[in-house]
């Protein structure tokens, strides 16, 4: 959830800093549906339901998901911003493989929460020793704010980039729209005649 806190700054600061949100159709992202797919797996993946079905498997499952998503941005490179969404879902995507197919969530950041070791998600777990601990899920949104979770510095670059690419295409001029006049001063070829 913690992107959803990303796309609305994005959007207020393209805003504030003159963008228009129709700027945001001249975004060309190709192999969307690969976003999608790995999203949409994810969200099955982790319902109660199936996470009690699937033991082992889950595993392999949330990693080849998340490496749909990430051969998407790859793909989407040229977008300005998503080098740095790219960047941080591969930073998950190490702490991810490197233990085991989980992202290790540090007590602290948990107790933050105002939950206890007991109280993970399905794609979380407590690590003792967890391999590439700085890119684990060290920090907390406080309780009692709307989509309290834990959070990676991965998460932070990917909320990053998405900045940075809202704020971008909004300040672009979309195609086929006026764009302002050079210069104010009367044109002298007529005033000569």
């Amino acid at each position: 959830m913690f992107i959803l806190y990303a796309v609305v700054i994005g959007l207020l600061l393209g805003l504030v800093l003159g963008g228009r949100p129709a700027g945001l159709a001249a975004i060309r992202f190709r192999w969307g549906w690969l976003v999608v797919l790995g999203f949409a797996i994810q969200v099955v993946l982790f319902s109660a339901p199936v996470t009690e079905q699937i033991g082992a498997l889950g595993v392999p499952i949330y990693v080849g998901s998340t490496t749909l998503v990430l051969a998407a941005l790859l793909g989407n490179i040229s977008i300005q911003g998503l080098w740095i969404v790219a960047l941080g879902a591969f930073s998950n995507m190490a702490a991810i493989a490197t233990n085991g197919g989980y992202m290790p969530a540090d007590p602290g950041a948990l107790a933050a929460l105002g939950r206890g070791p007991e109280t993970v998600y399905s794609n979380s777990s407590i690590v003792a020793h967890p391999a590439l601990q700085p890119l684990t899920d060290i920090f907390a949104i406080p309780h009692g704010i709307p989509f309290a979770n834990v959070f990676s510095v991965g998460d932070v670059l990917i909320g990053l980039g998405v900045v940075v690419a809202l704020v971008v295409a909004m300040r672009r001029t979309p195609a086929g729209s006026e764009s302002p006049p050079e210069s104010t001063s009367p044109d002298r070829s007529s005033a000569a005649s």
